[in-house]
């Protein structure tokens, strides 16, 4: 069995492939199949998500590319940011994982969430996409990070201008 330890910073040419779910590229150890019939194992460390277009290395050398294998998903498209905005807050208030792009949001198909979004006046398309969902501002995935470094100065003149960040 092929075993896959390494995720690499930046994808290279790979010598195969691997198709998988979201549910299976959040896991870090899984028995898995590459496309072309070869038997592999992915031993990563906990808390990484693999993305369509990472690259794993082998214990042998071997680079394996994932892919996004495409999943029944529920997808919702809309002009309107706010109303958008409105139902991505009402998923993410039941923590379901959302793919949020500009003008649509899609999220694993469920016909309890697509009765919820239809409640909210706008309509559902279920699909076969690739899923890639947010991260979430937790999560250690690197690939898919976005640095925020701002300088915030607590002074007490600011604490008097806006009471709210006076108290951390």
């Amino acid at each position: 069995m092929i075993r896959l330890t390494e995720k690499l910073a930046t994808p290279i040419a790979a010598d195969a492939c691997i198709s998988l779910s979201i549910d299976q590229r959040i896991r870090s150890r899984l028995k898995v199949e590459l496309d072309d019939g070869r038997s592999a194992g992915i031993f990563l460390p906990r808390g990484l998500i693999l993305r369509g277009g990472d690259c794993l290395r082998s214990d042998c050398g071997l680079i394996v590319e994932i892919k996004a294998q495409a999943e029944t998903l529920s997808c919702v498209y809309c002009d309107d940011p706010w109303l958008l905005a409105r139902v991505s807050y009402h998923l993410g208030n039941r923590h379901v994982p959302l793919q949020i792009e500009p003008g649509w949001v899609r999220y694993q198909h469920d016909h309890v969430l697509d009765a919820m979004v239809e409640g909210l006046g706008l309509s559902v398309q279920v699909e076969q996409q690739p899923f890639e969902p947010e991260a979430g501002a937790y999560a250690s995935d690197a690939s898919h990070s976005h640095s925020h470094s701002h300088s915030h100065s607590h002074s007490h003149e600011q604490d008097a201008e806006h009471p709210s960040h006076s108290k951390h």
